[in-house]
Protein backbone atom coordinates (compact mmCIF):
# COMPACT_ATOMS: atom_id res chain seq x y z
CA UNK A 1 0.00 0.00 0.00
CA UNK A 2 1.46 3.34 -1.21
CA UNK A 3 2.04 6.12 1.15
CA UNK A 4 -0.67 8.26 -0.37
CA UNK A 5 -3.35 6.09 -0.07
CA UNK A 6 -2.94 6.06 4.01
CA UNK A 7 -2.86 9.55 4.18
CA UNK A 8 -5.96 10.19 1.99
CA UNK A 9 -8.28 8.76 5.01
CA UNK A 10 -6.50 11.13 7.51
CA UNK A 11 -6.61 14.30 5.08
CA UNK A 12 -10.78 13.40 4.73
CA UNK A 13 -10.94 13.13 7.94
CA UNK A 14 -9.50 16.41 8.82
CA UNK A 15 -11.96 18.21 5.57
CA UNK A 16 -15.00 15.95 7.06
CA UNK A 17 -14.30 17.74 10.09
CA UNK A 18 -13.77 21.42 8.45
CA UNK A 19 -16.86 21.26 6.45
CA UNK A 20 -19.68 22.93 8.19
CA UNK A 21 -17.07 24.37 10.98
CA UNK A 22 -17.99 27.83 12.66
CA UNK A 23 -14.62 27.81 13.99
CA UNK A 24 -10.99 26.33 13.19
CA UNK A 25 -8.00 27.19 16.11
CA UNK A 26 -4.91 26.14 16.14
CA UNK A 27 -2.57 25.61 19.00
CA UNK A 28 1.28 24.35 19.60
CA UNK A 29 0.91 21.92 22.40
CA UNK A 30 4.14 21.50 23.28
CA UNK A 31 4.95 21.19 27.02
CA UNK A 32 1.57 20.50 27.92
CA UNK A 33 1.65 17.53 30.78
CA UNK A 34 -0.56 14.32 29.79
CA UNK A 35 -2.61 15.75 33.18
CA UNK A 36 -3.38 19.19 31.48
CA UNK A 37 -3.73 17.57 27.68
CA UNK A 38 -6.11 15.65 29.20
CA UNK A 39 -7.65 18.22 31.27
CA UNK A 40 -7.58 20.30 27.99
CA UNK A 41 -9.81 18.00 25.85
CA UNK A 42 -12.23 17.27 28.44
CA UNK A 43 -13.50 21.21 28.63
CA UNK A 44 -13.11 20.99 24.63
CA UNK A 45 -14.96 17.66 24.37
CA UNK A 46 -17.72 19.14 26.76
CA UNK A 47 -18.41 22.88 24.78
CA UNK A 48 -18.65 20.33 21.33
CA UNK A 49 -15.39 21.31 20.08
CA UNK A 50 -13.37 18.80 17.95
CA UNK A 51 -9.64 18.56 19.21
CA UNK A 52 -6.46 16.50 17.62
CA UNK A 53 -3.27 16.55 16.89
CA UNK A 54 -2.93 15.73 12.78
CA UNK A 55 0.43 16.41 11.00
CA UNK A 56 0.99 19.17 9.80
CA UNK A 57 1.12 17.85 6.08
CA UNK A 58 -2.21 16.26 6.47
CA UNK A 59 -4.05 19.90 7.62
CA UNK A 60 -2.05 21.82 4.98
CA UNK A 61 -3.54 19.18 2.45
CA UNK A 62 -6.61 19.70 3.66
CA UNK A 63 -7.68 23.11 3.78
CA UNK A 64 -5.73 23.88 0.82
CA UNK A 65 -8.37 25.16 -1.39
CA UNK A 66 -10.34 26.19 1.18
CA UNK A 67 -11.51 29.73 3.38
CA UNK A 68 -9.20 27.96 6.17
CA UNK A 69 -6.28 28.08 3.74
CA UNK A 70 -4.66 31.43 5.70
CA UNK A 71 -3.86 28.37 8.66
CA UNK A 72 -1.31 27.04 6.16
CA UNK A 73 1.27 29.46 7.22
CA UNK A 74 1.44 28.85 10.75
CA UNK A 75 1.64 25.05 10.48
CA UNK A 76 5.27 24.60 11.69
CA UNK A 77 6.23 22.81 14.93
CA UNK A 78 3.62 20.47 16.40
CA UNK A 79 0.06 21.91 16.08
CA UNK A 80 -3.15 20.74 17.16
CA UNK A 81 -6.13 21.96 15.60
CA UNK A 82 -9.36 23.09 17.37
CA UNK A 83 -12.79 22.68 15.14
CA UNK A 84 -16.30 24.00 16.40
CA UNK A 85 -19.06 23.71 14.82
CA UNK A 86 -22.05 25.22 16.57
CA UNK A 87 -20.39 27.93 19.32
CA UNK A 88 -18.10 29.92 17.05
CA UNK A 89 -16.43 31.65 20.03
CA UNK A 90 -15.74 28.43 22.12
CA UNK A 91 -12.46 27.18 20.77
CA UNK A 92 -10.81 30.57 20.94
CA UNK A 93 -12.50 31.21 24.69
CA UNK A 94 -11.79 27.81 25.53
CA UNK A 95 -8.02 27.40 24.64
CA UNK A 96 -7.14 31.12 26.04
CA UNK A 97 -8.27 30.70 29.25
CA UNK A 98 -6.46 27.29 29.58
CA UNK A 99 -3.52 29.24 27.99
CA UNK A 100 -3.40 31.97 30.88
CA UNK A 101 -2.89 28.95 33.53
CA UNK A 102 -1.03 27.21 31.45
CA UNK A 103 1.62 29.10 29.42
CA UNK A 104 3.13 26.02 27.57
CA UNK A 105 -0.21 25.68 25.03
CA UNK A 106 0.04 28.59 22.42
CA UNK A 107 -2.36 30.04 20.58
CA UNK A 108 -1.16 30.15 16.42
CA UNK A 109 -3.98 31.45 14.59
CA UNK A 110 -7.86 31.07 13.58
CA UNK A 111 -10.31 31.06 11.28
CA UNK A 112 -13.94 32.61 13.24
CA UNK A 113 -16.89 32.11 10.73
CA UNK A 114 -15.09 32.47 7.44
CA UNK A 115 -12.53 35.17 9.06
CA UNK A 116 -8.87 34.83 9.63
CA UNK A 117 -7.61 36.05 12.54
CA UNK A 118 -3.76 36.16 13.80
CA UNK A 119 -3.06 35.59 17.75
CA UNK A 120 -4.14 38.75 18.88
CA UNK A 121 -7.11 38.45 16.62
CA UNK A 122 -8.35 35.24 18.85
CA UNK A 123 -7.38 36.49 21.98
CA UNK A 124 -9.95 39.47 21.34
CA UNK A 125 -12.66 36.94 20.14
CA UNK A 126 -12.02 34.62 23.08
CA UNK A 127 -13.56 37.94 25.20
CA UNK A 128 -16.88 37.03 23.12
CA UNK A 129 -19.23 35.48 25.68
CA UNK A 130 -21.02 32.68 24.14
CA UNK A 131 -24.19 33.25 22.27
CA UNK A 132 -26.09 31.47 25.66
CA UNK A 133 -24.57 34.39 27.71
CA UNK A 134 -25.45 36.80 25.01
CA UNK A 135 -29.02 35.49 25.01
CA UNK A 136 -29.52 35.79 28.54
CA UNK A 137 -28.35 39.37 28.47
CA UNK A 138 -30.37 40.83 26.07
CA UNK A 139 -33.48 39.16 27.54
CA UNK A 140 -32.64 40.35 30.80
CA UNK A 141 -32.38 43.89 29.47
CA UNK A 142 -36.16 43.00 28.05
CA UNK A 143 -37.62 41.07 30.63
CA UNK A 144 -36.26 44.06 33.41
CA UNK A 145 -38.62 46.83 32.38
CA UNK A 146 -41.38 45.30 31.50
CA UNK A 147 -41.31 43.75 34.91
CA UNK A 148 -40.58 47.15 36.68
CA UNK A 149 -43.99 48.28 34.93
CA UNK A 150 -45.74 45.54 36.14
CA UNK A 151 -44.26 45.84 40.24
CA UNK A 152 -45.95 49.84 39.44
CA UNK A 153 -49.12 48.81 37.85
CA UNK A 154 -49.60 46.13 40.97
CA UNK A 155 -48.78 49.15 43.50
CA UNK A 156 -51.39 51.28 41.89
CA UNK A 157 -53.49 49.04 42.04
CA UNK A 158 -53.24 47.91 45.54
CA UNK A 159 -53.25 51.71 46.63
CA UNK A 160 -56.95 52.09 44.89
CA UNK A 161 -58.23 48.74 46.81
Amino acid sequence: MAKVELKQPIVAEISEHLKDAKAVVLVDHRGLTVEQDTQLRKQLREAGVHYKVYKNTMINFAVKGTEYEALAAHLEGPSAIAIAKEDASAPARILFNFAKENPALELKAGVVEGTYYDTEGIKVIATIPSREELLSKLLGSIQSPIANFARVIKQIAEKEA
